[in-house]
């Protein structure tokens, strides 16, 4: 059983502006230090930043029409907490506490993923999914449940008609679909908003991407400032979680739909 949320959903709108605002951060420094929350909806867009950065507001208001259109933009920057910020002096160490868990992706859930993205790429408007075994229930806006059930004849499609979504039906905030992102491998940190440094962020995606690999269940913890995790320097891990997110293309693709 596997829900999954597309990249127009408010709470992946949220989640694509706080990963763009880091994204930027790393234009402006080689190692930032950043974590930001983002609440969205019904014509506003409140945002808080901690960080080592310096931002105008010019430049967040641009991000958030960019990606969520006109929204009157609430904006407070805070520098991070000089307590924090001194654990990482002289050496990469882990920013946080935490438990992580990394789960090899079942067939159901890759599928699901599969039919959210096909989907999205014609109707590119908020929309979320399920897949329980056969039950298949779609639920997209802007799109013609007619159309839509030519082609899934079988599956549950928009249970309430026609609908149009969006920021104005719902409200969006950061890390609130983290199922849809990281499917049975979720635990308590949220993903998005983040620097390297955050265990939330490397750990996440290191116990995923070595669950894939080693077709096992992965899990490890680890406590603020440790430099060793599941036998390697926390500096290693922070690379290869730095190396994925290169990859794919910066935070704010990782926050479009997650691991998977």
């Amino acid at each position: 059983m596997i829900e999954k949320v597309n990249p127009s959903h408010p709470d992946k709108l949220a989640d694509r502006i706080a990963g763009a605002i880091v994204d930027l951060a790393y234009q402006k420094e080689k190692e930032p230090k950043i974590a930001v929350e983002v609440l969205l909806g019904h014509g506003n867009c409140h945002i808080i930043i901690e960080t080592n950065v310096s931002y105008t507001k010019n430049e967040i208001k641009k991000i958030v029409t960019r990606i969520a259109g006109s929204l009157e933009l609430d904006l407070q920057v805070v520098k991070q907490d000089p307590h924090l910020a001194s654990n990482q002096k002289g050496k990469i160490r882990c920013g946080d506490n935490g438990i992580f868990k990394g789960v090899p992706l079942s067939k159901e859930e890759k599928e699901l993923s599969k039919i959210a993205k096909t989907i999205y790429q014609e109707y590119p408007f908020d929309g979320k999914y399920i897949l329980d075994h056969k039950k298949l229930v779609i639920c997209q806006s802007n799109a013609s449940t007619e159309e839509l059930r030519k082609k899934y004849p079988t599956a549950i499609i928009n249970p309430l008609g026609d609908w149009s979504g969006g920021s104005e039906v719902d409200s969006g905030a950061t890390n609130r679909k983290l199922g849809s992102d990281m499917a049975k491998s979720v635990t308590g940190g949220g993903l998005h908003g983040k620097d390297l440094s955050k265990a939330d962020v490397s750990i996440n995606i290191y116990a995923f991407l070595k669950a894939q690999k080693e077709k096992k269940t992965i899990r490890l913890s680890c406590a603020i400032g440790d430099d060793i995790i599941d036998g390697k320097e926390y500096k290693e891990i922070v690379q290869i979680a730095k190396d994925y997110i290169e990859q794919i293309g910066g935070f704010e693709k990782l926050a479009e739909w997650g691991l998977f």
